[in-house]
């Protein structure tokens, strides 16, 4: 049974990591931001980028989705990795296995296993008595709906690509609503009113963006990943079951074999009939 990848400790700390370091990152920015505010109280709010992302609504926002962004990344760059999919050890020592017809320590150690290659050989394997093919069919299945589960992981990226500019266009026909407003109410404008919708725009449009630039080329690189493990485990788990099937059909190689007792120097052998 697959377990829930949100409820492992591994993934909990690194959640906790990324939200110090997104802290760390900001942390000094923003104090500067208001220590500057503090000694200039007629500095107008939203026109700042620092400013912007912690203290309106699409910012805080779009630094939301950027954070959540962030660990997809971590996680798929941790979960997608050739060595935590096929780990060396675990076919090493289940070659060793199968080599030696240990056949049932063999399948207890597929089960035991939680990475891909040890899900597919325990589905291949428990088909294996009703045949090769049927044993193919099973890890062929169990292949294509591991990846389909990591699949729909790869697909929030590609949803951050596309909700990012379109949250910041939010951002951005906001902020022009403001500077025409101010416009509409007639007589002379306030420039900083007009700055801060305008800088407001500006600054939505710029962080969406950035989010699409970076969701769009990551979403590219982790299902093309994706794609290549999963051939190379299909391959991997197609060649253990083969020499498993035609390995448990051999004879053992410590049976006893017929003996031919050859006849004696100076005895002679005896007429039939």
């Amino acid at each position: 049974m697959l377990r829930p990848v949100w409820r492992t400790p591994f993934t909990i700390s690194t959640g906790l990591v990324l939200a110090c370091l997104v802290l760390l990152c900001f942390a000094g920015p923003v104090l500067a931001e208001g220590e500057e505010a503090a000694a200039a109280p007629t500095h107008s709010s939203g026109s700042s980028l620092i400013e912007f992302l912690f203290f309106s609504i699409i910012g805080l926002l779009l630094l939301g989705i950027y954070f959540v962004f962030v660990a997809l990344l971590v996680w798929l760059m941790l979960d997608l990795r050739g060595g935590a999919m096929m780990p060396v050890d675990f076919i090493e020592t289940f070659e060793d296995a199968m080599n030696k017809r240990r056949y049932k320590e063999a399948f207890e150690m597929a089960k035991a296993d939680h990475s891909m290659i040890g899900k597919v050989m325990t589905a291949g394997m428990t088909r294996l008595q009703h045949g090769l093919q049927e044993a193919r069919d099973a890890a062929l299945a169990m292949i294509e709906s591991l990846k389909a589960r990591k699949e729909h992981v790869i697909a929030y990226v590609a949803i951050i690509g596309t909700l990012g500019p379109l949250i910041g266009l939010v951002g951005t026909v906001s902020g022009m609503i403001d500077s025409f407003a101010e416009l509409g109410r007639g007589g002379t404008p306030d420039p900083s009113k007009l700055a801060a919708g305008i800088s407001h725009a500006l600054n939505a449009t710029l962080v969406g963006i950035f989010l699409s630039c970076l969701a769009i080329p990551a979403y590219s690189f982790f299902k093309n990943r994706l794609s290549r493990i999963t051939i190379d485990a299909s391959l991997m788990a197609d060649d253990l079951l083969t020499q498993m099937y035609h390995s448990s059909r051999r004879p053992a190689a410590d049976a006893t074999p017929t003996k031919t007792v050859a006849p004696q120097p100076g005895v002679a052998s005896k007429p039939e009939g």
